[in-house]
């Protein structure tokens, strides 16, 4: 059936930026996008813009530990259609639908509404400033999806031509985000005690946003990535010349790592930079702080993670092998095993005081997928581990991340030196007592993952990667650095070697049947988390996201992404 033209408009995906996703036909330009506040009340006042942009804080991402699972981190319990390499292009929605586009325009709208003359400019601005921090982070999203996206800078009606736009180039994008940015930086205040974005989110952002475009430019080959690089650097130079902020340490090597991530109260942490706060019994989570089960670290994580000596464990005389976790964990880095269950982790400590410990790795049936459980940002505490009774803050901006950011961002540029490492990478490996990062004494990594980089760039990398292990970043590294080749690594999949003699170490019951019984191990006894694949599939088209059947139909502006 031929559709007409208001079909078309009435039905298309992109409708969000005019706010049809739930409408009636008839209430469409009627209707603002906050239900409860109308145009004749709404941005009146201070707190009326305060009340308006306070629903894009629901939208900022938070770290937690096990937000890797579609990268060589982590390893699902059931196989997805992305890991199977069988993906096919939606019919609709795929990152398109009203929904994904509708604080796109709840952005615009307040920006064009926010203009009453009884408001001082530097409130509007400041406020503005918010908005367009959350525009920018909105538009990032849809370029990491998509690639090229349309740019719409005013909320749209139904006989808006611009819906037909085709879509705007990348890079035009990624000028249009850090321009946001920059207006974000120059108008943001200080931060308080509201918990709101401020200046130095803003710069957080762009660190993070600017390395991102900059990486992705370099190693697709799109040129021009030495200003995003740059743009980069400089944010990140600019919060730690702040002063603000710290490295979290209490002296504890062989602890702070861990504990960072399972504190009730962030706003007095100098690692923090913007979280999100959790208070008893007023706003709460309901994720469980039990150790992890379901979803593993994966063995190629777990070989990342250096001996000791600063060394990686292909060259390291310190490794002891991995024939028994506790071989695997002997003489590594403090953060191993404040990441991963290891035997004699406290896993559980009653509220009467008494303690359970980890004896053996929790694998098999109702289990971790790979023997590799996670227990980062997991509390012992019993009463954390109870649904609803959450507390522990979730950090959204951390000083770690732009400390790698701006040591990846100079390394890229060529400008890396040993104070750029000392003022960033050494800060994180002092917090667990590694030795330092020397430029003058770094040791090749046969197997590195990378070895069309150079050897400072090959150890930042590493470093990012267990750092941030399990806080959502590294799919996205993969993506800009053109590195999606290293998901078909079978160790992305396989867990830890579970031998015949340490499966004989797990206790039976009455049947005489133990936990790893139907545990699924290849010749070597690494243990295979799906029974009917050994790699995963990793197409060059997955660099991009491919743009629904409809909107392919609705818009024949629009091009569907290679590949796809």
């Amino acid at each position: 059936m031929k559709l007409n033209k208001k079909q078309l408009i009435y039905t298309a995906a992109i409708a969000a930026l005019i706010n049809m996703s739930s409408c009636k036909r008839d209430e469409l330009l009627d209707r603002s996008p906050q239900d409860k506040l109308t145009e004749d009340v709404l941005f009146k006042t201070e707190n009326d813009l305060k009340l308006y942009t306070n629903q894009f804080y629901t939208s900022l991402p938070v770290e937690f530990s096990d937000q890797d699972s579609q990268s060589d981190n982590q390893v699902p319990n059931s196989i997805n259609s992305f890991l199977a390499g069988t993906d096919q292009v939606p019919g609709s929605g795929g990152g398109w639908s009203a929904g994904d586009w509708s604080n796109i325009r709840a952005c615009n709208y307040f920006l064009r509404k926010n203009a009453d003359p009884q408001l001082g400019q530097d409130i509007k601005n400041r406020y503005n400033a918010e908005v367009r921090f959350f525009r920018a982070m909105f538009y990032w999203d849809k370029v990491v999806r998509f690639g090229d996206v349309p740019i719409y800078e005013t909320d749209l009606n139904e006989t808006s031509p611009e819906l037909y736009n085709p879509r705007d180039p990348h890079k035009k994008v990624m000028d249009f985000v850090l321009k946001d940015l920059d207006f974000a930086i120059a108008n943001l205040g200080e931060p308080t005690t509201e918990n709101r974005v401020h200046k130095y989110a803003a710069l957080a952002l762009k660190s993070r946003i600017a390395l991102w475009e900059g990486t992705f430019r370099k190693y697709h080959n799109l040129g021009d990535a030495e200003v995003f690089l740059q743009a980069g650097a400089d944010a990140s130079l600019q919060v730690i010349n702040s002063g603000k902020y710290e490295i979290y340490s209490t002296g504890k090597p062989d602890a702070d790592y861990n504990s960072l991530f399972i504190q009730d109260d962030l706003s007095k942490n100098k690692e923090s930079i913007l979280s999100r706060i959790y208070i008893t019994n007023i706003s709460t989570t309901n994720y469980s702080r039990g150790a992890g089960n379901g979803n593993g670290y994966s063995k190629s994580l777990i070989e990342s993670y250096l001996c000791t000596d600063g060394k990686p464990i292909s060259v390291s005389p310190l490794y002891a092998g991995d024939d028994t976790p506790e071989n695997e964990v002997k003489n590594r880095d403090p953060r191993y095993p404040q990441t991963i269950a290891t035997p004699g982790f406290v896993i559980t400590i009653n509220e009467n005081g008494s303690t359970a410990k980890l004896e053996r790795p929790n694998i098999g049936t109702s289990a971790t997928s790979t023997g590799y459980q996670i227990i980062k940002g997991r509390s012992s505490d019993v009463k954390l581990q109870n649904a609803n009774q959450d507390n522990i803050d979730h950090f959204i901006f951390r000083y770690a991340e732009v400390l790698l950011n701006y040591a990846e961002a100079k390394a890229e540029l060529g400008q890396l030196t040993q104070d750029v490492l000392d003022m960033s990478i050494n800060k994180l490996r002092k917090r667990v007592g590694m030795p330092d990062m020397s430029l003058a004494s770094l040791t090749a990594d046969p197997n590195t993952p990378f070895p069309g980089i150079s050897l400072p760039l090959q150890e930042i990398r590493r470093e990012r990667r267990v750092e941030l292990a399990g806080d959502g970043y590294r799919f996205k590294d993969l993506l800009r650095w053109r590195a999606g080749e290293l998901i078909n690594n079978s160790k992305t999949i396989t867990g830890m070697k579970l031998t015949d003699a340490y499966k004989a170490t797990y206790p039976k019951d009455a049947n005489g049947n133990s936990q790893v019984d139907n545990v699924l191990r290849d010749a070597q006894g690494y243990v295979r988390v799906y029974p009917n694949i050994t790699a995963r599939a990793w197409d060059n088209k997955m660099y991009l996201y491919p743009l629904p059947k409809d909107q392919l139909l609705l818009n024949k502006n629009f091009k569907q992404n290679p590949g796809w």
